[in-house]
């Protein structure tokens, strides 16, 4: 789906990975029409305010729905919004008593058991074999385990109400059950929450998510920008949520409660307790490790060398017209926080102790005009501000005008912001959006972005640098079987380079890109989708790059037989790493595959998918790269000797 397609840049594909597996977890889960809140409809992000005010308005006035193509009667349903929400909800019955029965918890509950294991079909460095005078002189040039990657999970769930979650992994390259981890996994989680008990609306044990007005105090999810949703955009953070993933990163672990006061008023409140990796030097913390990775030994040395104590508090207002809320956290490390310092990090957080408080507010001035943000100040007195107003004329079309302000010397350790710097601090935007219908079927998505960052930042050696980005999308949905997108992006703003004369600069960088595709099912069980991508990249007028990639997949699936499939091939080209392409392609469940292409080659993708009934589903995906302008591919630990790779994974669920 094309709200699913939307990476353009590393970062996005960061945001879209966790982000995507919320939905894929959504969609195997859906939501009954009938009996779906606000908060919950939220987590679409093709869903705009209006159109969630008007689909509980419809179900007031009309009542409970009978068919899913009474969305139709809804003020604003599109056929693009309709296709996308059949994939997340349903149309059930209303229970005359919502209260559970908490005596068939045994006898009424859903539980999952789902195991995935994949491998490299290549030998590559980090695997092979070395003597043991090598090894003594260069101990991370090989992986601690075997080339094997394998997680299990197992969720339980009862009512709507109760949800316990279990995982385990282990990456490719970490040992298993030997070394440093014989206790299996490198990894282990659970998550417990129960919501919706009388007044206690929230409680979270063991890992889980927290995300509180507009990310610049603490949000440990996905930061999303116009590029989902010009009309969605704006939205509040959710709370307190369980956090079912295998990543490594990305959440708290501890105990988190919300108390609902009446019905305008909420409390939340929460503890976590982390050991965090990092590199340590002399009991200071030069930076921390985020990628989860323990293959070698230098990864090793940096494990659970930190721990990291949090708590925090929110208090809420949900009024009619005006929704805020307080926000504070306080974190604190047992080491000194110390990076080594360098020109562009000069204000960067250092310390131990680290305290923030925000207050968000989503004011609805009318029907059609909203203002929203969030103003936050650290310990040292300096501040961040994010602020929103949104017109909506009518329920198709919706404009909105963002101004941000990130003091260079703010810094919240678990913020996550929407703008175009990494961090949320140095930089000023101001942004305008516009997303409208200008046929039944004919939906347009514009917006332009001007940024500033007053200090150096990261490979910019230069204070007081500007940039712009924009984006114009046009999609076309026909009722049944016909989908066509194309989208135009454009960025520029600087970045170091060094040119022929092997001198340094700061040059603008300008990337553009153009994306089509066309989506067609001539069959209720075949779907064929065509994808076309242009890129071009450079410095100023120097070094120009360009990136072309042409890719098909072809879908059969039908529900009156229990084996579906997919297959994807891609052809690309590009002239540097700059001008690399990003293209999405079919993956196995609560996975996302966004391949990141460079060079010139092709890939192919199959994927199968086996249903045995409503109790398990078997799922297998093999990949193909072929490279034409090497013979030996990535570098280090990862280098495959060779103009090919291929990869292999197979997943198993269980439910009852």
């Amino acid at each position: 789906m094309e709200w699913n397609e939307q990476v353009s840049s590393d970062e996005e594909m960061r945001n879209w990975t966790l982000m995507d597996e919320e939905l894929q977890e959504l969609a195997e889960h859906p939501l009954n029409l009938n009996t779906a809140t606000r908060e919950q409809l939220e987590q679409l992000p093709f869903l705009s305010d209006q159109l969630i005010e008007n689909i509980l308005y419809y179900l007031y006035k009309y009542g409970a729905m009978l068919s899913i193509n009474e969305l139709w009667g809804v003020e604003g349903m599109d056929w693009r919004t309709r296709r996308y929400l059949q994939d997340f909800v349903y149309v059930g019955e209303v229970p005359a008593d919502r209260k559970p029965d908490w005596r068939k918890i045994w006898t009424r509950n859903k539980q999952e058991l789902l195991t995935r294991v994949g491998r490299s079909l290549n030998q590559k460095a980090g695997y092979a074999g070395y003597s043991t005078e090598t090894l003594d002189k260069y101990p991370n040039r090989k992986y601690l385990g075997d080339a094997f990657y394998h997680n299990i999970r197992y969720r339980f769930s009862f009512a709507n109400r109760l949800f316990f979650s279990f995982s385990a992994e282990k990456d490719a390259g970490e040992p298993f059950f030997r070394g440093a981890n014989r206790k299996g996994y490198d990894s282990y989680a659970a998550s417990f929450l129960l919501q919706d008990i009388g007044q206690l609306k929230t409680l979270v044990l063991g890992n889980y998510r927290a995300n509180f007005g507009y990310g610049l105090v603490l949000n440990t999810g996905a930061s999303m920008g116009l590029g989902t949703s010009v009309a969605s955009f704006g939205r509040m953070g959710s709370g307190l949520t369980r956090f079912t993933s295998t990543a490594e990163t990305g959440y708290l672990r501890g105990i988190g409660g919300t108390w609902q006061w009446n019905k305008r008023w909420n409390v939340s409140a929460f503890y976590s307790f982390r050991n965090l990796d990092a590199l340590v030097d002399n009991s200071e913390i030069r930076s921390f490790k985020t990628d989860g990775m323990h293959r070698l030994q230098k990864d090793l040395e940096k494990k659970n060398t930190v721990s990291n104590h949090l708590v925090g508090s929110h208090l809420s207002y949900n009024g009619k017209y005006l929704e805020a809320g307080l926000t504070a956290v306080y974190n604190y490390y047992d080491k000194l926080l110390n990076p080594v310092e360098k020109l562009y990090n000069r204000f960067e957080p250092r310390g131990r102790q680290f305290l923030n408080v925000g207050l968000h507010y989503k004011w609805f001035l009318s029907h059609r005009w909203m203002w929203a943000g969030e103003t936050a100040i650290d310990r040292q007195g300096a501040i961040a501000t994010l602020n929103t107003i949104r017109y909506s004329p009518t329920v198709h079309t919706t404009w909105i005008l963002i101004n941000r302000y990130y003091d260079k010397r703010y810094h919240s350790l678990l913020s996550n912001a929407w703008g175009e710097n990494s961090k949320t601090s140095n930089e000023v935007g101001i942004c305008i959006g516009l997303e409208t219908k200008i046929l039944q079927s004919v939906n347009l998505s514009a917006y332009g972005d001007f940024f500033y960052f007053p200090w150096y930042r990261y490979q910019v050696d230069r204070r007081n640098t500007l940039g712009v980005s924009g984006n114009i999308q046009l999609s076309y949905s026909h009722p049944h079987s016909l989908g066509v997108l194309i989208r135009y992006g454009i960025k520029n703003k600087a970045k170091n380079h060094t040119l022929s004369d092997e001198r340094k600069y700061v040059l603008p960088y300008i990337r553009q890109r153009v994306h089509a595709q066309v989506a067609y099912m001539p069959y209720p069980f075949l779907t064929s989708k065509t994808v076309a991508e242009f890129v071009r990249t450079s410095y100023g007028s120097n070094d120009k790059g360009n990136g072309y990639a042409l890719g098909e997949t072809l879908k059969l699936a039908s529900e009156d037989f229990p084996l579906q499939g997919s297959i994807s091939g891609v052809w690309f080209r590009t002239d540097n790493y700059d001008s690399r392409v990003y293209l999405y392609e079919p993956g196995l469940l609560y996975t996302f595959s966004m391949n990141s292409l460079e060079g010139r080659g092709y890939r192919m993708a199959v994927n199968l998918r086996y249903d045995g009934g409503k109790r398990w589903m078997l799922q297998a995906k093999w990949g193909w790269t072929h490279y034409s302008d090497r013979n030996r591919i990535s570098s280090g630990t990862e280098e495959i000797a060779g103009n090919n790779k291929a990869d292999i994974q197979l997943q198993l669920r269980v439910k009852w």
